[in-house]
């Protein structure tokens, strides 16, 4: 059986070298979860885009179907009313609650 004998500037080294790929490893895991954060809120933004131009495109078409072929009295008040107030609901919450999406920094 052999022994192994090592410095301390050889022991002092290769924990340098081990500090260093820790170093390197952590650096790579921190930019990973930031790229990932970044394409799931581009994700989320476009997802959110995508529902809101479809369901406008509905409302449009229920609308133009009514004011085009029966576009008097009540059902016309309830095709251009009830949209309008869904839609200053939305546009109230969205303007008076706000949302903090960026994780909190660890000290």
């Amino acid at each position: 059986m052999t022994t192994i004998s090592l410095s301390a500037v050889e022991i002092m080294a290769g924990l340098g070298v081990l500090l260093v790929l820790f170093v390197v490893w952590r650096a790579g895991s921190r930019r990973a979860k930031a790229v990932a954060e970044a394409a799931r809120s581009g994700a989320r933004f476009m997802s959110l885009a995508g529902r809101v131009l479809f369901t406008a495109g509905l409302i449009v078409a229920a609308q133009w179907l009514v004011i085009t072929q029966a576009g008097t009295g009540w059902l016309l008040l309830a095709v251009l009313g009830v949209p309008a107030l869904f839609a200053s609901y939305t546009l109230t919450r969205a303007l008076t609650v706000t949302t903090q999406d960026m994780p909190r920094r660890r000290r």
